[in-house]
């Protein structure tokens, strides 16, 4: 079995600032996973499907426009969650729908919870260290457009990296 999971890619240099902010709460699993918002949470699959779930990953890549994100501000899901988050304040109906073609086919799951498009910056924490994120975080702004989405795949050393990326529709056409 293979742990994947499907992603928009933070890009730079909210990246790594994201990152380094969560090391920095004390986050031990985030130098191992990269700054994202989540469109399929971790599944574990059969290593043989995989070129059938790039395959639908592709489909759904040419039906889909490229789209603006724009991160603002903190939230949490506490106390349902222990997490906090940065907020996505446009582009969430294009999160909604791209996470919604990618859950199907060879891909569809009984979701835990109802999608949110949200960066995670800290999780599993104190409650104190998930306050600070809340409030040291509230200004955060970034804005950025997104070009294509991401198939990860977890390595128990390295933790998630980067299998493919999948060009929306409109990157391609450039």
């Amino acid at each position: 079995m293979t742990t994947i999971g499907v992603a928009v890619a933070v890009p730079e240099p909210w990246a790594t600032q994201l990152q380094d902010y969560r090391e920095s709460l004390g986050d031990e699993t985030a130098a191992t996973i990269p700054t994202h918002i989540t469109l399929m949470p971790p599944i574990d699959v059969d290593e043989s499907l995989l070129p059938g779930i790039e395959q639908h990953l592709v489909e759904v890549s040419a039906t889909t426009y490229s789209f603006r994100i724009h991160l603002r501000g903190t939230g949490t899901f506490r106390p349902v969650s222990p997490v906090v988050f940065v907020g996505v304040v446009e582009g969430i109906s294009e999160c909604e729908q791209l996470a919604h073609l990618v859950r199907r086919g060879p891909l569809a799951i009984d979701a835990e919870f109802p999608y949110h498009p949200h960066v995670t910056i800290a999780h599993h924490l104190p409650d104190d260290a998930l306050d600070s994120a809340f409030s040291e975080l509230s200004s955060f702004e970034a804005e950025f457009q997104v070009e294509h989405f991401r198939l990860y795949v977890h390595h128990d050393s390295k933790g998630w990296s980067p299998a493919r990326d999948f060009p929306l529709t409109a990157a391609a056409d450039r």
